[in-house]
């Protein structure tokens, strides 16, 4: 039975007005406000968490895939494990920065891979720089779609590979991309891939007035006829800067099962609480049902009085679903 137990908070970049064709971009005022900045950064600090679910995750980096962060089960479960290939909050390097959210996910069976290298918590082996309070920052993508799609890649590699830990044990009918932010907009991209079966935007969407302001991302609403697979849509309410652009993503597709749901707390996402928090949980709802056709999971957004339809706080919209 899918659990709700905190509500959302902080994480990376979105929308910025029009932007003069320069290089380097021009700065932007901050998504978070000074309290979700202060939290952000705080969490960075924070113990890792193994997640809630029967598989205990773990966090680590792999020889054959030096520039990621894998989040795995401890042990092998004798079920197939799914696939979700992450896009981190700003397209940063930090590939540990939602490590609490995706070590949740991780928890129920799934393989999650993140770009980049692992720059918080205690195994940090190196750090971002931390940005000056207040200060506008420069819009760019120190990581790629290619490098969100390169997960999905090895791990597919991997699960064929004779020696390989994985071997046998994915399911690749059971893959996902997600992203939050710069990173949802890495995983619409993604999203055109054939072999990716559900889609999850987290406080994210291609920009509503048409310009492309981030460095490194050229991303259009065509781009979103090519969705061939359900999609969420996860957004912080109108406080969210990326709120006009993810709700104007959702009313323009029409051909696929698509979900919105709004938790009104601004741009954040509940990356940084314990186990993930309860964006966590909607976001192991949607995966254990779009990929593992788990009915109860599905009860979180389907019906006249769904679980987020009556959960205090959160509104949704609804396609092709029912």
């Amino acid at each position: 039975m899918p659990r709700y137990r905190l509500p959302l908070t902080a994480a990376l970049i979105a929308c910025a007005g029009a932007a003069i064709a320069q290089t380097p971009p021009p700065p932007r005022a901050p998504a978070l406000t000074p309290e979700q900045e202060a939290e952000r950064i705080a969490a960075r600090n924070l113990p890792n968490v193994p997640g809630s679910g029967p598989y205990p995750a773990i966090m680590e980096v792999s020889a054959s895939l030096p520039n990621h962060v894998i989040y795995r089960p401890a042990t092998m479960p004798a079920a197939k494990l799914g696939v979700l290939v992450w896009g981190n909050g700003g397209c940063q390097e930090d590939g540990a920065g939602a490590r609490q959210h995706l070590l949740e996910i991780a928890s129920h069976g799934y393989v999650v891979i993140a770009p980049g290298r692992i720059m918080s918590g205690p195994t940090a082996t190196e750090k971002l720089p931390e940005p000056v309070p207040g200060a506008p920052r420069r819009l760019d993508s120190p990581t790629k779609s290619a490098d969100v799609l390169a997960g999905l890649d090895w791990a597919l590699k991997e699960n064929a590979r004779a020696g390989s830990p994985y071997q046998g044990h994915i399911d690749p009918k059971q893959t996902a991309v997600a992203g939050h932010s710069c990173g949802g907009l890495q995983a619409l991209e993604v999203a055109r891939d054939p072999r990716i079966h559900a889609v999850l935007i987290h406080n994210s969407g291609v920009f509503a007035d048409g310009s492309n302001p981030i460095a490194g991302i050229n991303v259009t609403k065509a781009l979103l006829k090519d969705i061939h697979t359900p999609i969420i849509y996860i957004l912080g309410g109108p406080g969210d800067i990326a709120y006009p652009n993810g709700t104007d993503d959702y009313a323009r597709i029409d051909h696929v099962p698509a979900a919105l749901v709004n938790l009104p707390v601004g741009h954040g996402g509940t990356f940084y609480k314990p186990y993930g928090g309860a964006v966590a949980q909607v976001s192991v709802d949607w995966l254990e049902w779009q990929l593992r056709g788990d009915k109860s999971a599905g009860r979180t957004f389907t019906g006249p009085a769904c679980r987020l339809c009556v959960a205090p706080g959160w509104s949704i919209e609804r396609k092709h679903m029912d």
